[in-house]
């Protein structure tokens, strides 16, 4: 049985970003007054469709992995025989080893807080029982090779002692990550205790170092180990873990943001990222507003300036200047644990200001780089998600990779229903257009949302209470979306606003069986690089529209892709785009008889081209952005 503690809520500031409503139960006190709180992913449960079917699909390669296999290297460390043979790839031990079990320890509680299913708790026990029995006395919790030697010396003042590892604060980050969550979301009082051991252990072996050391120990790569230590404090009321938060501060990074300067180009994107979600919490933790608009001024950067259509941002995992995209289209841009860090950043704003932007930008990172980022018939992941013209996605296997991307590609699919509601006081705010029920508790209220957008324009909701319920719904109007927002209750138009990028607010008392239909207006339009007006992407309301190029020298299987054992083939010739500065919707038709599929007329050179959502994309070359001649077109 969870403890009900942690369901509670508290006169404090609750993880109310990532651990969708639950609260930790620390007893401090809350500096912040989060404007709007997410749902318990319990109470959120998706119905049918893609979302769900990707769920499903992860679902079941979650409970095909072997615990024991990712055990191996702990065991091995604590001088205990190994269960089984370590996987491959990245769990080698002078590589990353223990990396992917944290993921795997949060994705399991992710996955049976999502649906209740008794085994994934089951698995998340025994990992942690076998984590318990390989701490290190003082704390230490490792499957890397050498890193007990690394931390010893760390902990005699020797700043750049972890240099010879494999960014070891960035591995602990993520058993650090996976304790927590095997703690807030499955109830596991074990975890507890191993994880605030941890945090002791890192509390000592960082006190000999001096400011100067420690800034030179954060040049590595060091994950979200503010966030994590952030939330140990939140946890205990201990401020002995939030004094070590705050000194996981990267001063090299953070002041240019803290001023308002965008000096990113360069930088390791997925390196800083986590950085400021660390940021966010401390804020919400603190009320200090350093953190706050260093956190908001970094959201803006990468996503105004640094970001590409389907939400992503990097080439070859960095940043490059702001507005300079058009020339690093190539097939290692979107890393996928970036998108998997902006959208966790993107939850913590859009509590503080629920914004249609905030919400606007996770669905575009949501449907066309998370969605996408999952092969269909094995759940396998993507690294990147590459937008060199012609190129193609190439996905993890199910042994032998456990990249990072593996990793947080286990907790994405786990948790697509912790940002379609959110709620505060009589307020319910509808986020995303996923079939889904939300039990709100609160108000004794079942709502339930059955769609096929962004297939269909129309989503219908239906309200389940045994008694009259008075709250607002509170819709969500894209800003991408066409004037002409109808909403409808059991009938009954409703008056709505004519602009798109606000929500729209439809307060009454709600009697069982009450019907809310709500039809947004979808078109198509473009969207062009900031560096290049000639380079465009090509939406259909949510959705970026990819151009279909054929099949012609991919890898036979995901093992030969994975390895790069396929043919050596040129690059298919890809069309560009005679417009003649016409609007889309001139040149850009449906196709009969498919579903979201348009066709080019007239404007491809040397040929017109066939456009379907890129998320649908999964084993064929594509294009996302297109160039645009200067020539005309005929006229139609």
């Amino acid at each position: 049985m969870i403890p009900a503690s942690l369901f509670r809520a508290a006169a404090r500031v609750s993880a109310c970003c990532f651990f969708s409503g639950l609260s930790l139960s620390g007893g401090v006190a809350a500096p912040v007054q989060i404007a709007v709180q997410s749902f318990d992913l319990h109470d959120v449960r998706l119905l049918d469709g893609p979302f769900k079917q990707a769920m499903d699909l992860n679902s079941r390669y979650l409970l095909s992995l072997e615990p024991d296999r990712f055990l191996c290297y702990f065991r091995k460390n604590a001088g205990l025989e190994p269960k089984a043979q370590a996987y491959g790839g990245w769990e080698a031990p002078d590589s990353g080893a223990g990396r992917c079990l944290g993921h795997y320890l949060s994705a399991l509680s992710l996955q049976f807080r999502a649906s209740g299913d008794a085994r994934f708790k089951e698995r998340v026990d025994y990992i942690v029982d076998e984590l318990s029995l390989c701490q290190q006395t003082n704390g230490l919790l490792t499957a890397q090779a050498g890193v007990k030697e690394a931390f010893a010396e760390l902990a005699r003042g020797k700043g750049d002692a972890l240099r010879k590892s494999r960014v070891p604060w960035y591995v602990q980050h993520k058993m650090f990550a996976g304790l927590r969550d095997a703690y807030l979301l499955t109830g596991n009082e074990k975890a507890k205790t191993v994880l605030v051991r941890m945090s002791d252990w890192a509390v000592e072996v960082t006190q000999a170092l001096d400011e100067t050391q420690f800034q030179v120990m954060l040049e590595q790569e060091h994950g979200g180990m503010r966030e994590v230590l952030a939330d140990v404090y939140a946890i205990t009321g201990n401020t002995k873990y939030l004094e070590l938060a705050n000194r996981f501060s990267h001063f090299r990074i953070m002041a240019p943001l803290e001023a308002g300067r965008d000096e990113l180009g360069g930088l390791h994107a997925n390196t800083q990222i986590p950085k400021l979600t660390g940021s966010a919490r401390i804020y919400e933790l603190t009320g200090d507003a350093k953190e706050r608009d260093a956190a908001t001024f970094f959201w803006d950067c990468v996503v105004r300036h640094h970001s590409y259509a389907i939400g992503g941002d990097s080439d070859d995992e960095h940043f490059d200047p702001p507005d300079q995209l058009a020339h690093h289209l190539t097939a290692a841009t979107c890393e996928t644990c970036n998108t998997y860090n902006m959208l966790k950043l993107t939850r913590h704003l859009f509590t503080w200001k629920p914004d249609v932007e905030y919400a606007d930008y996770y669905e575009r990172a949501l449907y066309n780089q998370i969605l996408a980022s999952q092969e269909p018939g094995s759940g396998m992941f993507t690294y990147f998600v590459s937008l060199k013209p012609g190129h193609f996605r190439t996905y993890s296997t199910p042994t032998n990779s456990f990249w990072c991307c593996v990793g947080t590609g286990m907790e994405n699919q786990a948790q697509y229903g912790n940002s379609i509601y959110f709620h505060t006081g009589d307020n319910l705010f509808v986020n995303l257009f996923i079939p889904s029920e939300l039990t709100w508790k609160d108000k004794h209220v079942v709502v339930k949302q059955e769609t096929r957008y962004p297939e269909s324009d129309r989503t219908v909701f239906t309200v389940a209470s045994p008694e009259p319920a008075l709250f607002t719904f509170n819709f969500r109007y894209p800003g991408w979306a066409l004037p002409g927002l109808e909403i409808k209750v059991n009938g009954e138009a409703v008056a709505t606003p004519a602009r798109p990028g606000i929500f729209v607010p439809v307060r009454r008392e709600w009697h069982n069986g009450d019907k809310i239909e709500v039809k947004i207006p979808m078109g198509l339009r473009t969207e062009a690089l900031p560096d290049d007006p000639n380079k465009i992407a090509i939406f259909y309301g949510p959705l970026v529209l990819g151009g279909e190029l054929g099949t012609g020298g991919l890898p036979e299987s995901l093992e030969a892709r994975d390895q790069g054992k396929f043919r050596k083939v040129p690059d298919p010739e890809v069309p560009a785009l005679a417009t003649g500065r016409r609007p889309v919707e001139l040149w850009l038709k449906p196709v009969a008889g498919q579903n979201l599929a348009f066709r080019t007329e007239g404007v491809g050179r040397p040929h017109d081209v066939t456009l379907v959502p890129f998320y649908r994309e999964y084993h064929e070359r594509y294009t996302v952005y297109w160039d645009v001649l200067n020539e005309s077109s005929p006229q139609n």
